[in-house]
């Protein structure tokens, strides 16, 4: 049987993802391409289980029972389908309509996908350090405001006289700043209620600066992610940062309250204003074709009936994540069968879209996933 280049392709990746600790079969061969990559966009949606992104709503969970679930008619017309594919594309449209189509997408389990997390924790401090330092620090252990004292891809990339100046970082959840080590990294980090200070005179900026003020705080250190996004996406259009990271966090604070619908509704808004990013981004120069766009999780969760709303080291199910991946120089094979990957790999895949070893830094990173063309 002779195969298509396409298949010699996603056979050679799926090799290289099978075991991460060899170094992907793109860099010496025919298939090696110029780099293209010139900034990264890393977005994080805290706590959306896997089974959503792959497979849509889940049935057992939309329900007054399980899911708390107040209009279930309404919620399956928005979101039920007959089938998985379809149930999937009508909840995150720009994953399954674009990055499906462009780039990849891993951790489908019911396919042999995964990715996972190997902190054992499984929440939210220990999975973002993990993930963007590329290592378990057993001493990250809580989700207490504690600076962290192991530097991030982002704040090594800082100092890189090519980025130096052109990184940033905005989350919803108030513990951003100690995760990244905001005294210390040498760049902005904007997070939970805290103003936007480096916009002056934006009216949009000073709009979600006033929200933040004067509306009511649900969960006290984390606003809605529309504000969050709004704010960020303004400082995007306005300093262009080369390297730029965004976290929402709905998905993760409606699942804890055990709202499957509110869950749901998190993740499609998510979906819509992650496509509105990467819309806006390539109508810019600066960024258009030049940059890579990776989306992933800090933890999974656990299944129905109402394991689903927690998350942890005792929560089956709850260290299995996914990852997306889009940019000029990904192969664009879909939606990926038979990987293994693991959330300690992304910090140096990161790293590695912009052309830059990670672990000449920092030995103690993962290996970055194998899912470039070189």
């Amino acid at each position: 049987m002779i195969l298509s280049r396409k298949s010699l392709i996603a056979s050679a990746i799926l090799m290289a993802a099978a075991t991460p600790t060899l170094a992907s079969p793109f860099t010496k061969n025919a298939l090696l391409q110029k780099q293209k990559t010139e900034r990264v966009i890393v977005l994080m949606l805290d706590g959306l289980r896997w089974q959503e992104v792959f497979s849509g709503a889940d049935s057992s969970l939309m329900n007054k029972e399980n899911g708390l679930v107040k209009d279930i008619d309404a919620l399956k017309k928005k979101y039920w389908r007959d089938t998985p594919e379809a149930r999937r594309e009508a909840l995150m449209p720009f994953f399954w309509q674009v990055i499906s189509r462009e780039g990849q997408l891993h951790g489908n389990k019911t396919i042999g996908s995964s990715v996972t997390v190997t902190n054992k924790l499984n929440f939210s401090y220990p999975g973002y350090s993990e993930t963007l330092t590329g290592y378990v620090d057993p001493k990250v252990n809580s989700n207490d405001k504690i600076p962290n004292t192991n530097k991030t891809v982002f704040e090594w990339l800082n100092t890189l006289p090519q980025f130096n100046g052109s990184v940033a970082a905005f989350g919803a959840w108030d513990v951003f700043p100690s995760i990244f080590n905001a005294e210390r990294c040498g760049f902005p980090v904007n997070a939970g209620y805290d103003p936007l200070t480096l916009l002056p005179g934006n009216p949009v900026v000073e709009a979600m600066n006033t929200l933040k003020r004067d509306m009511p705080r649900r969960w006290g250190g984390e606003p809605y992610d529309a504000i969050t996004f709004r704010t960020a996406i303004e400082y995007l259009k306005a300093k262009k940062p080369k390297v730029f990271f965004l976290s929402l966090g709905e998905t993760d604070e409606w699942a804890h309250e055990g709202e499957y619908d509110r869950y749901l509704d998190a993740a499609n808004i998510s979906d819509r204003l992650f496509g509105e990013l990467w819309s806006t981004v390539q109508k810019m120069p600066e960024y258009r074709g030049k940059t890579t766009l990776i989306i992933a999780t800090d933890h999974g969760r656990g299944g129905a009936p109402r394991a689903w709303e927690s998350h942890g080291a005792n929560i089956s199910g709850a260290e299995d994540i996914w990852l997306a991946i889009l940019g000029p120089d990904t192969l664009s094979l879909g939606e990926i069968k038979s990987s293994k990957l693991t959330q300690s790999q992304i910090a140096a895949t990161i790293a590695k879209a912009l052309s830059k070893n990670y672990s000449q830094f920092q030995p103690r990173a993962a290996a970055p996933a194998p899912v470039f063309n070189r």
